[in-house]
């Protein structure tokens, strides 16, 4: 990618909001440098162009200085799944392959093949995130890199989740990557930046908008393999981001919450409508998000009693034994059907697995067999 054209996709950041399809696809289709020759050639639009590529030469010289770099399509560092944007249609009005991505932390986004994106509500319950931590925990740990938006709630859990193990982080934003918001995470942003990465789209010193948050939650699902939604009501943002991934026909995954729980309502709507896979831990994530045959776990299952290894005929008689006073072979066979000869090898088989015990009154249960 050339200087120029890196220079004409910051100046069409500066000119066009962040995720308008329109001008994006046009810049897919015919390159960054025709579409910003034809808005100068148009009088109402030359002006603001002029002054926007000033601006873009600024930017990019106080970026560099503040640790910041642009990336674009073409460079070695493109994350290849944001490429598929082009092609998922519009939601909210929004969508297309972004002009570039603002990048301040070292973790290089070409890394982020296979990662996870983790996203809830921002008014998530203690359940929610106790769930979205360890989940994280989980599958950091285990190798992949999680994504969210930095926000209260479920995001915050999981970047903590992420940390806690040790393991890179991002978070991607809906204001400028130099930008804290929200304020009170500039100590988790700064961490973020140090070990993993900060990302936005937004020019640097852009403000979060309410459309930008809905903007920005296409990336958060086109970077990832795959998307975990913990705790989202019926309207939540969290939602435009698993319909993105659904687009992007990347995996999507919801973690059900009580059945009386409005924060886990849309959630249910998901999985109850087949969207979502149902996960419960990480490593029922991973199980997921693996290929063929990896993280593959076993079925859940009670523990085996003494009973599990009976013959039916076994189980048959042991359930005519009585508990207390003692009972002949005979009255036995007589309760339950069964022939006299039959059900008194049954129970001499029993009395050896210590499940009956024989006396001078007749067959009585062992303890063995309440168990």
């Amino acid at each position: 990618m050339t200087d120029s054209d890196r220079l004409a996709r910051i100046t069409l950041g500066r000119i066009v909001e962040p995720g308008r399809l329109s001008m994006l696809g046009a810049v897919t289709e015919v390159g960054a440098l025709t579409v910003l020759d034809s808005l100068r050639d148009e009088p109402e639009t030359r002006s603001r162009v002029l002054q926007a590529e000033v601006d873009a030469q600024r930017d990019l010289e106080s970026a560099t200085r503040a640790g910041l770099r642009f990336v674009v399509p073409g460079d070695a560092e493109w994350p290849a799944g944001l490429d598929d944007l082009a092609h998922a249609g519009p939601v909210q009005e929004r969508g297309g392959v972004p002009l570039g991505l603002w990048v301040r932390g070292p973790l290089r986004l070409d890394a982020l093949a296979g990662s996870v994106a983790i996203v809830g509500s921002r008014a998530a319950t203690t359940y929610g995130t106790d769930l979205a931590r360890e989940i994280a925990a989980d599958v950091a740990e285990a190798g992949r890199v999680v994504v969210s938006g930095a926000a209260y709630g479920i995001d915050q859990a999981a970047h903590r989740g992420a940390v806690s193990v040790g393991a890179p982080t991002v978070a991607v934003l809906a204001c400028g990557a130099d930008s804290v918001y929200p304020p009170r995470h500039a100590d988790l942003l700064a961490h973020i930046a140090a070990e993993g990465a900060v990302v936005s789209e937004t020019v640097p010193g852009g403000a979060a908008m309410r459309v930008r948050f809905l903007t920005r939650n296409r990336l958060i699902a086109a970077l990832t393999g795959g998307t975990v939604v913990v705790e989202a009501a019926v309207r939540s943002g969290a939602l435009n981001t698993a319909n993105w991934a659904a687009r992007l026909n990347r995996h999507l995954m919801g973690v059900p919450g009580p059945v009386t729980s409005a924060p886990s309502a849309g959630v249910h709507q998901l999985i109850r409508t087949g969207a979502a896979s149902l996960v419960t831990s990480g490593p029922e994530v991973l199980e997921v998000l693996g290929a063929a045959g990896e993280h593959l776990l076993e079925r859940p299952r009670g523990r085996d009693r003494p009973r599990d290894a009976l013959t039916d005929r076994q189980r048959l008689v042991l359930d005519a034994v009585p508990v207390a006073r003692g009972a002949t072979s005979a009255s036995i066979a007589r309760v339950i059907g069964l022939g006299a000869d039959a059900t008194h090898t049954a129970l001499l088989e029993l009395e050896v697995r210590g499940m009956v015990e024989g006396g001078v009154d007749g067959w009585r249960l062992a303890a063995l067999a309440h168990d």
